[in-house]
């Protein structure tokens, strides 16, 4: 039985995942692009009592968010987003806010599919994470592997992703097969290191 989609990702595995750093995530959630979550325990806003999953915006912690990677990894959150709320309230107890780590900043996994989608990004797949891409990825560079073991390299690249194509067709079960393109991307790395290539 596979597992299911994944609930939450952290920001450095959604970051790896769409291959950008912290600090444009950041930039996006602060478009309105995105939504960064995270858990809090029991903090008073003025007359509400507020715990659990709640939204946070980035330039309240900016720091963290420093793309040259010198930002610290806690910082204090003073305002916070409840759920279904419009707006951010400040946290009044305790009156210096609650302390959050950047381990502890996500994004939940409906928020990273909706943006993949929107923004047709590739998809990858995680070890253990279960997958999330129409595609087997792990199986085509097994395949890759059997085809060099063998019979070695074909001549050129194209036909290499011709042969890839090929097989995406025969083990698909709805007949969905990656674009060209898609499959050019993923074996270009593989492809200069066999080649010998820098």
């Amino acid at each position: 039985m596979a597992l299911p989609p994944r609930v939450f990702f952290t920001l450095h595995e959604t970051a790896a995942r769409w291959g950008c750093t912290i600090a444009d995530i950041a930039g996006w959630v602060c478009d309105g692009k995105l939504e960064i979550v995270t858990g809090i325990s029991a903090v008073t806003c003025g007359e509400s009592r507020v715990s659990g999953k709640v939204a946070i915006s980035p330039m309240d912690i900016l720091p963290m968010f420093r793309r040259c990677g010198t930002g610290p990894s806690v910082a204090k959150l003073t305002r916070i987003k409840p759920r279904g709320a419009e707006d951010g309230v400040f946290i009044t107890e305790p009156s210096d806010g609650v302390e959050i780590s950047i381990a502890d900043l996500l994004i939940t996994g409906t928020e990273v599919m909706r943006f993949e989608e929107e923004h047709d990004l590739l998809r990858r797949v995680g070890g253990g994470t279960g997958s999330v891409s129409p595609y087997d990825w792990d199986g085509m560079y097994m395949t890759i592997i059997h085809r060099v073991h063998e019979k070695g390299l074909p001549a050129t690249q194209s036909e290499l992703v011709a042969e890839l194509q090929d097989w995406f067709g025969e083990v698909s079960q709805n007949g969905d097969v990656p674009d060209e393109s898609t499959i050019r991307r993923r074996v270009r790395p593989i492809w200069r290191k066999l080649r010998g290539e820098t």
